[in-house]
């Protein structure tokens, strides 16, 4: 899952990369506010952490400027605390907004609430149907197949696999699959996160001769088809 950070501290935006990114995210820097606005619109972001004062563009401007565009969930990471100042970020259209300096367990508690409702607030899916390469999935009928034949899952495997092909070709870091499946805060000392994908592998990938779930080291795990 991508973030974009926003901030002009050099040692500060280093530190966020570093620390998201033992996480489970992959982030983009920006330090300048043209800079932040340009790839907020160019790409797609899971979230965004914005700081208000930055150079070029202040983060109030970028915000306005963003969501006239795209509705990317954005937390405000600023040093000003001020009730007016919380209020008016909030206003322009922040989803969140934690006043520096500030512990790195909150931030990431907050990143993964903003992620949460974003996921809450999409549209449903038109179509019951999900598919990668030759597999299919029936989300009515709760049926999977793979180059025609039938796979039997459990409960939390169809719902694992339903997550990948939601989110194919997408990153999945560890907390996250936790958070959405089992609906749990991650423990780093539970392993029933690498216990599922290695049982829905065997079920999905190993009899077949294509593999479409990937671990990417250090990140997590990725449905897609690779040539």
């Amino acid at each position: 899952m991508k973030l974009l950070v926003v901030e002009d501290e050099q040692k500060l935006a280093q530190y966020l990369q570093k620390g998201l990114g033992t996480a489970g995210f992959v982030v983009d820097l920006a330090h300048d506010g043209v800079t932040g606005l340009h790839m907020s619109l160019e790409f797609d972001y899971a979230a965004i952490i914005l700081d208000s004062m930055l150079p070029g563009m202040d983060g109030l401007s970028l915000l306005a400027a963003l969501r006239t565009k795209k509705q990317t969930p954005v937390l405000m990471l600023t040093a000003r605390g001020k009730v007016e100042d919380r209020v008016n970020g909030l206003q322009t259209g922040a989803d969140d907004y934690l006043v520096k300096p500030f512990a790195f367990s909150e931030l990431i508690a907050r990143i993964q609430g903003l992620l949460r409702r974003s996921a809450t607030q999409q549209p449903e899916a038109t179509s019951n149907r999900l598919a990668l390469h030759d597999l299919e999935m029936d989300l009515a009928r709760r049926k999977v197949l793979r180059n025609g034949q039938r796979i039997d899952l459990s409960a939390k495997e169809f719902l694992l696999l339903s997550l990948f092909l939601r989110k194919q070709g997408e990153v999945l870091s560890r907390t996250e699959i936790a958070e959405q499946v089992w609906d749990m805060n991650f423990d780093s000392n539970t392993n029933v996160v690498e216990v599922s994908i290695k049982r829905l592998r065997a079920k999905i990938d190993t009899p077949f001769e294509i593999p479409l779930l990937h671990t990417v080291r250090g990140m997590g795990y990725v449905l897609e088809l690779r040539e």
